[in-house]
């Protein structure tokens, strides 16, 4: 009867000891995995087609972090979306499509029915027209083969409209017409 319960014991043990390895090898799996995503620079262009910024995109352990530098806005803020496609043709940027909504739910983070992953906080263009923005996109991912990736086939966008969200209003928060727009693709 001892020989069984030290058996028994000595099982119990080498189990819980495995499950624990285990564990400490996905965490160091998906630590690896979110260093080997490099961060990324997007150009931003206006209406015209010409480079008005840039936004450096990085994974971190929350989603991805965005920051935004954009020049020649009207004073005010400005809504700020990821768009599903990833092509910018200007005037309009109407290429872009729609808001990036892999989820299938309404606009806006004060929406009970929503957000889009695509929805964004609004930026504040200063009296010269530049606007700086430092978030995270707590809802996409820059890891290849995710649905919710910024780097799906064919990419994405971000889109700067012309007036501020307001959070709520489906399906794109009253921000008004696209302003400026750069592609999210992997090179």
């Amino acid at each position: 009867m001892k020989k069984m319960n030290m058996a028994l014991l000595c099982a119990s043990v080498s189990v819980a000891l495995a499950g624990c390895g285990s564990q400490e090898d996905h965490k160091s799996k998906d630590a690896t995995s979110m260093k080997d995503i490099k961060p990324m620079t997007v150009d931003i262009v206006d209406a015209k087609g010409k480079k008005a910024g840039s936004a450096h995109l990085k994974q971190v352990a929350e989603g991805v972090q965005v920051k935004l530098h954009a020049k020649g806005l009207i004073p005010g803020q400005h809504g700020v979306h990821f768009h599903e496609m990833g092509v910018c043709e200007a005037p309009k940027f109407e290429s872009a499509g729609k808001h990036f909504n892999t989820t299938h739910k309404q606009h806006g983070f004060d929406n009970p029915k929503g957000p889009h992953v695509g929805d964004l906080q609004n930026i504040s263009a200063n009296e010269n027209g530049d606007a700086k923005g430092d978030f995270i996109a707590t809802m996409v991912t820059l890891a290849p083969g995710k649905s919710n990736s910024l780097v799906k086939k064919g990419g994405t966008s971000l889109v700067i409209h012309a007036n501020a969200d307001d959070y709520k209003t489906d399906p794109s928060g009253n921000s008004g017409d696209r302003m400026m727009c750069g592609v999210i693709k992997e090179k």
